[in-house]
């Protein structure tokens, strides 16, 4: 957990998941701000989109904060890279295809990357192609997910047992329990999203933020699995719709076309449920408030030591 938070220059092993097209500025600089490590999520905003984003995130921040590219969603890795170099921001996370190509001109520059990836054998191939930190995410997760559908639980001991690089725990996280629960089982500190939505800096609607604080254990729902893609999404009339229409018989294209992120911004900044999707992690059960990101940071860190000391007197007691 130390090295972690030495390597990213934090003060929490808490980071922030990139959150594609409704990636913003606020939310970004808030986390960072809170001690942990903010992420803009590049999705498949125009380069201008994110240098915006980027000198905006500056401007309320002058502490570390990363770039998230995925690599198979967007057009424009090799500008993305180049805003990386020219705002000189220091950690990179990639997703959604293979890092291997970008990692060495990163390197060059001295930024760290950090490799989200979803199974041991991904793990091994991005260590090996020079990763400096690894997001070992479960399906559990909010939005696009692999379709090995691996769970936390499971994935991340076996990942930490199988790299010699700090892994980081991401799906079904949201508070200190399970920042405790992802250190016992090898994690160096962890990935989260959804919670991060519901929080008072999150410039997302309110209707996202109060569906996500009264879903229940069950509320979220998984589309695209008949045509080879993975996403979790919360419970909406939207997602109903969608669900029904694959049941039917959905072609990948249209798949695509429905879930594309001009629906996920439909939903998640305009708040139209009944045009537009919201994703949203299982972990959506255990939220009940809209803090502010430092609270909640402040509280994860708090409880996650309570439950270390509480179950290290209780397993003494046992010997």
């Amino acid at each position: 957990m130390k090295y972690i938070t030495e390597q990213l220059h934090i003060k929490y092993p808490i980071i922030q998941g990139g959150m594609g097209n409704i990636s913003n500025a606020p939310l970004t600089a808030a986390v960072s701000e809170a001690g942990g490590l903010g992420t803009i999520g590049s999705g498949t905003m125009s380069p201008d989109e994110v240098e915006h984003i980027i000198l905006e995130t500056k401007k309320r921040t002058n502490k570390p904060f990363a770039l998230n590219i995925a690599i198979t969603v967007t057009p424009y890795i090799k500008e993305l890279v180049e805003l990386v170099i020219k705002h000189q921001i220091p950690v990179v996370s990639l997703s959604a295809g293979n890092p291997a190509p970008v990692i060495p001109v990163l390197h060059d520059h001295g930024v760290k990357v950090i490799a989200v990836v979803a199974s041991v054998k991904h793990a091994q191939k991005a260590e090996a192609a020079g990763a400096d930190i690894l997001v070992a995410e479960g399906f559990e997760a909010a939005g696009i997910n692999s379709n090995l559908e691996l769970t936390t639980f499971t994935l991340i001991p076996q990942i930490a047992q199988s790299v010699g690089i700090p892994v980081l725990a991401a799906g079904g996280i949201g508070d200190g329990k399970g920042l405790a629960a992802a250190l016992m089982l090898g994690a160096s500190g962890v990935q989260i999203g959804t919670r991060l939505i519901a929080t008072k800096e999150a410039p997302f609607h309110h209707t996202y933020k109060q569906n996500l604080v009264h879903a229940s254990d069950t509320d979220t729902v998984i589309v695209g699995r008949s045509v080879g893609r993975v996403r979790r999404m919360l419970k909406t009339p939207y997602a109903h719709k969608l669900r029904n229409i694959e049941e039917q018989g959905m072609t990948l294209e249209q798949y695509n076309e429905m879930t594309s992120e001009k629906q996920h911004v439909t939903g998640a900044i305009a708040g139209d449920l009944e045009n537009g999707f919201i994703n949203s992690g299982q972990v959506a059960g255990l939220i009940s408030g809209i803090p502010s990101v430092k609270e909640l940071l402040d509280s994860m860190m708090e409880e996650a030591s309570r439950q270390i000391n509480r179950v290290a007197m209780d397993f003494i007691t046992l010997k």
